[in-house]
């Protein structure tokens, strides 16, 4: 019979753990919190200490009662839920419900799944940390109390259903600003010159930069006309070239943050998709039949690696690649402002266990996430790549034209990473004549800023020290669920009702919706979990002049209604715009003696039974499409409406040759 009892919250990981932890041990999980604040009220005492009350979640019961019988006979329980402040209030509350006199509880804390982790956090065994408790209860008292007095507001005024959460809101309107600055941009129209140059055999792209000593940029098209045909009967030679050599370091390891960015832009995976493999990479796979962790903890800001996993890379790459490669002095990186130095980077937690030597026992999706993760960290303590920079000055009258590449001299940390070949200048001298083969005039429009896509707004987000690791992925989780934005060809377009929500909330309480007031929020709860300010404090200071606002608003607030130009089909009423969690839809006025209402269609013709006409829809996993309202006799539907209007991509930079 085992005489330990070690709970984490997490089957996966208590399989892992499980696996190589002898018969001393018995390993069970939590599967998650055991308790919380029930939805159905507030339940924190705002009138006195802010406490919150806390009840069993549904489910949980049964968990709470295995786990006391398997605790019954054990000489000590070990508490080895995820170590940050959410993991800390998990072990928390496991013991509230656990403890009985004279049971002993530690609490181990490790940042990887292996073996000799786990074997070091049982030989150093801890205490619960009851400032990181205290931290993460009031940022879920905080976030409670914010989301329980906007969000009837929001009933009130738009439709019942809807929520307003305190980082979640401010995610918003970073998105509603970014469409609003959109629709606001008049594009520019410059003209440029391009000329096709040869030597010899080899042909390459110049560009024209002075002209007459001003920029080669035109506003007029027809200046930029006949500037090329002045440039037509000039002869074109070298004027100059330059050579430099540059080095470009390798990128820090993976923090939370990058690794969802990276992961979007390389492996277009959400930031929901990213954090869901990597805790599988985590909690661990099963390699030849024995589970194993395969990353360290992924949710993290701290650029520290372990001086064991120092070891272990740098004999790795130099056995690997040659010491050449390995970088002369330990890279430094700034630290994040409010980074949980405790923590570790993302890294494997064995270099030595190469992404082709995992890859058959891992899914295609790990796979690709492990390999990113790989290759950043063992790219981070390798030599620099070096490069020549060329550049090549081309007088043509008065015309003066650039022409440059960049050839890898040292590949360096790029050893690692699939290069492009580049196509090279030739060997040029000062006074070598070239041959023009075609000099055109381009015309290029300014285009308008991009919307935010799950690693620009993770970006933003991270510099304006919004939010922590944890709530990046769940943040636009929830905008995506609660319909106030969609993607759209990956990015994040507010729906209407997003940006009345927005709109709302920005109007009445600017204060919760300013960008450095949330952050300086955030700021507050470190140092709760630094032992620098009382928990409730915070609340106490908080509270009071925002329910005023709360009850200011409440009184002089009131349901917006707006007329359409159609009439109720049944009564002759007029037909008014209403909104409901999809969106907005029309409804006759006369409700609820009469309950006629209709979708609001996008006026395109389904292009399948050209009858019904093209309506926006959400599936219930929260997927947007578009679909004929003659469902179901036509069941034509599409992802993009994009589709049928053939609009251009947003990010390609079109530009049309002017002849």
């Amino acid at each position: 019979m085992s005489k330990y009892l070690i709970v984490v919250e997490s089957p996966t990981k208590a399989r892992t753990l499980s696996s190589f932890l002898g018969k001393d041990y018995e390993v069970v999980s939590s599967k998650g919190h055991l308790v919380d604040l029930p939805s159905s009220k507030v339940a924190v005492d705002v009138d006195g200490d802010f406490e919150p009350t806390y009840t069993v979640l549904s489910g949980k019961k049964k968990i709470i009662s295995d786990l006391k019988k398997k605790a019954k006979d054990k000489k000590a329980i070990y508490l080895a839920t995820d170590p940050d402040r959410e993991g800390e209030a998990i072990s928390w509350h496991i013991k509230d419900k656990l403890n009985k006199k004279g049971k002993q509880f530690y609490r181990i804390i490790f940042h990887e799944i292996t073996q000799e982790a786990i074997e070091e956090a049982l030989a150093n065994p801890a205490q619960l940390d009851s400032k990181k408790v205290k931290a993460q209860m009031a940022r879920r008292v905080l976030d409670r109390v914010v989301g329980y007095r906007l969000s009837p507001l929001l009933w009130k005024k738009i439709v019942r259903g809807l929520s307003a959460g305190r980082v979640q809101s401010v995610a918003l309107r970073f998105i509603v600003e970014k469409e609003k600055e959109i629709e606001k941009f008049v594009p520019k129209i410059t003209y440029s010159l391009e000329a096709n140059c040869q030597f010899k055999d080899n042909s390459f792209e110049a560009e024209l930069k002075k002209y007459k000593n001003k920029k080669g940029i035109f506003e007029v098209e027809q200046a930029a006309k006949e500037c090329k045909k002045d440039l037509l009967s000039q002869d074109f030679l070298v004027e100059k070239v330059t050579k430099k050599n540059t080095k470009r370091k390798p990128y820090p390891p993976y923090i939370t943050s990058s690794l969802q960015q990276d992961a979007f832009n390389r492996l277009h995976f959400s930031a929901q998709k990213t954090m869901i493999v990597a805790q599988q990479l985590y909690e661990g796979v099963t390699l030849e039949g024995k589970n194993v962790g395969l990353i360290t903890y992924m949710r993290t800001d701290s650029f520290a690696v372990s001086q064991k996993a120092k070891k272990t890379v740098t004999d790795f790459i130099k056995t690997e690649f040659g010491k050449d490669f390995l970088s002369k002095k330990a890279y430094k990186y700034k630290k994040k402002k409010g980074a949980q130095l405790a923590h570790e980077a993302i890294r494997p937690t064995d270099v030595k266990r190469k992404p082709d030597g995992v890859a058959q026992y891992l899914t295609k999706d790990q796979f690709k996430l492990y390999e990113l993760i790989w290759c950043r960290f063992t790219a981070s303590f390798m030599a620099e790549a070096i490069f020549e920079n060329k550049k090549i000055e081309i007088k043509a009258g008065e015309g003066l034209f650039l022409a440059s590449d960049k050839r890898m001299v040292s590949p360096g940390f790029l050893k690692l990473y699939p290069q492009d070949q580049p196509r090279y200048l030739p060997h040029l001298a000062k006074g070598d004549k070239l041959t023009l083969k075609d000099l055109e005039v381009r015309k290029h429009s300014t285009k308008p800023p991009a919307r935010y896509n799950d690693a620009s707004l993770i970006k933003i987000l991270e510099e304006k020290g919004i939010g922590r690791p944890s709530t990046y992925a769940p943040t636009i989780f929830t905008l995506l669920r609660r319909n106030y934005a969609r993607r759209e060809k990956s990015y994040l377009r507010p729906t209407d009702l997003g940006i009345k929500v927005a709109d709302f909330l920005i109007k009445n309480f600017v204060k919760i919706m300013d960008y450095g007031f949330t952050a300086e929020m955030e700021e507050k709860l470190d140092k709760v979990e630094e032992g620098q300010v009382v928990w409730n404090q915070i609340l106490k200071n908080f509270y009071p002049d925002f329910q005023k606002q709360v009850e200011k608003v409440s009184k002089t607030i009131k349901k917006e209604v707006v007329y359409s130009d159609k009439h109720c089909p049944r009564c002759q009423g007029r037909l008014v715009i209403k909104w409901s969690r999809k969106g907005k839809f029309l409804s006759c006025e006369n409700f609820p003696s009469c309950r006629y209402a209709e979708s609001i269609t996008t006026g395109i013709k389904c292009p399948e039974c050209n009858k019904g006409e093209i309506l926006h829809r959400r599936n219930r996993r929260g997927q947007d499409f578009y679909g004929c309202t003659n469902f179901p006799d036509c069941r034509y539907t599409i992802r993009n409406l994009d589709q049928l209007k053939k609009e251009p991509k947003q990010e390609e930079d079109t530009r049309d040759k002017i002849q």
